[in-house]
């Protein structure tokens, strides 16, 4: 920044482009703006499935279940699961497309908040601007004037050595010379400091080396001064951030009832679940014995003569086999879950009863609060447009008042020359023209400023308003 502000004399423009790229202030509305998306991309993902995935490893010592077998074993095994699930809310009582279109007007309500903050620092920047402007044309009027007293100084001292005017004079003369000399420090002071306070404004910390373009600033008007206050409010209400802004908030309590509404509808979700297993335990099983593959056995006797009835029977015996590789226990230990759930509210403790009045009331209270915002609106407005008024008369009558001062001061200083008047009376008429041309600049930069106010209002982006 030191560098910028460094050997080069600043613009208007470039002090408010300056200012809207680094206030501090102006990068929290675009951090609430980048906000404002986050929530809306959140807001679009409540329209998607939700899938997830979870899998799990245990090492069992001792009596425990074979999550294959589901037999008890008194041993040591490895067992490994894994699940995949996905879900999809197919009605909430269209909740999700409210949120989403909440977040959209969320969005453009930070989008509005921004461009007020913009406004707003535009002005501020312009206002120490012209402040600073104002401040240096004083102070090239008092240098001018005092000038004009050193002169009168060395005539006056060849007058009273002529003996031509009392040494009386001389010393008025001088006196109004240290006068001037005390003001000019002061208008220097008063330069230094509004060179601060925009520095400052700007986050510029080199403020010895900061200063502006205090040249080519006139009064610029764009026809502002014809239109009326009723089209100027008019047009304030279609375009100034403060309206918009109070509308979103509308807008947003009146979706944050209709979310609240939709907590009175049944949820409607589908779910769909696959799951698989794998262990390293080994397992028993029964076989045929290869070397007695049959057993005969009686199975009855004959009623009427005792006969033993036999029959032949596998003769199987229990074997333990190892666990089956991971890759085929994957696909023969999976399973698959799917199917519809409902959930209809009945009584919740009237939670729900209570946050759809809560929000009625947050709607009406936000439609109060714009209509109070157009009422604020329409007073600032027109008290702004009577301050232009206000602002234009006073800059004309400050010329009248600077024209008649002048042809005094010519006067009074013709009469000084010839000496037909002393110099407290000539002293005085020159401090009343220094006076005249100070209060001449000081109604012209007000004017200025109260008319690119009043612009600001009708609509024009404060980076056009023209000096």
């Amino acid at each position: 920044m030191s560098s910028q502000a460094q050997n080069k004399k600043w613009t208007l423009i470039e002090c408010v482009q300056y200012a809207l790229e680094n206030n501090i202030s102006v990068k929290q509305s675009e951090l609430d703006l980048k906000t404002a998306d986050i929530d809306k991309l959140t807001a679009i993902g409540a329209f998607l499935p939700s899938l997830n995935a979870s899998s799990g490893v245990n090492e069992n010592t001792g009596l425990s279940f074979n999550p294959i077998t589901n037999n008890a074993q008194t041993t040591t095994f490895l067992s490994a699961s894994g699940n995949i699930n996905a879900g999809y809310t197919l009605f909430d009582g269209l909740r999700n497309i409210r949120t989403f279109q909440r977040a959209e007007i969320s969005k453009l309500a930070s989008q509005y908040r921004l461009d007020k903050m913009k406004d707003d620092i535009s002005l501020f920047v312009a206002n120490g601007y012209l402040q600073v402007i104002l401040n240096k044309a004083n102070l090239e009027i008092l240098k001018s004037q005092n000038g004009v007293t050193n002169q009168q100084i060395n005539r006056t001292q060849q007058l009273v050595d002529a003996g031509s005017l009392p040494r009386g004079d001389l010393l008025e003369i001088k006196a109004t010379d240290a006068s001037e000399k005390q003001s000019i420090v002061n208008a220097e002071n008063a330069i230094r400091i509004s060179l601060i306070s925009l520095a400052q404004l700007l986050l510029i910390k080199d403020y010895e080396n900061f200063d502006i373009e205090d040249e080519g600033y006139d009064i610029v008007d764009e026809g502002i001064v014809n239109k009326t206050a009723a089209e100027i409010i008019l047009k304030a209400k279609e375009s100034r951030s403060e309206i918009k802004i109070a509308e979103q908030n509308v807008e947003l309590a009146n979706k944050d009832l209709q979310i609240a509404k939709g907590g009175n509808y049944p949820t409607l979700s589908a779910f769909f679940g696959y799951n698989t297993r794998y262990t390293d335990a080994t397992s028993f099983v029964q076989q045929i014995d290869p070397n007695n593959p049959v057993v005969t056995q009686q199975i009855g006797t004959v009623q009427s003569t005792g006969e033993a009835v036999v029959a032949d029977f596998p003769n199987t015996i229990t074997q333990e086999v190892g666990a089956d590789s991971f890759i085929n226990q994957l696909s023969q230990n999976d399973g698959i879950s799917y199917g519809l759930s409902l959930n209809i509210p009945i009584f919740n403790g009237f939670s729900t009863r209570a946050n759809v009045k809560r929000n009625k009331v947050n709607l009406e209270r936000t439609k109060f609060q714009l209509e109070q915002a157009e009422l604020d609106l329409e007073s600032t407005v027109y008290q702004a447009y009577v301050d232009a008024k206000g602002a234009f008369k006073s800059y004309e009558a400050a010329e009248l008042a600077l024209e008649s001062q002048q042809l005094a001061y010519e006067y009074a200083k013709e009469r000084y020359d010839v000496g037909l008047t002393n110099a407290f009376d000539f002293s005085q008429s020159k401090l009343r023209y220094d006076n005249a041309r100070i209060e001449v600049n000081r109604a012209k930069y007000d004017y200025i400023f109260k008319l690119k106010v009043l612009e600001l209002y009708f609509g024009i982006p404060a980076t056009e308003l023209k000096f």
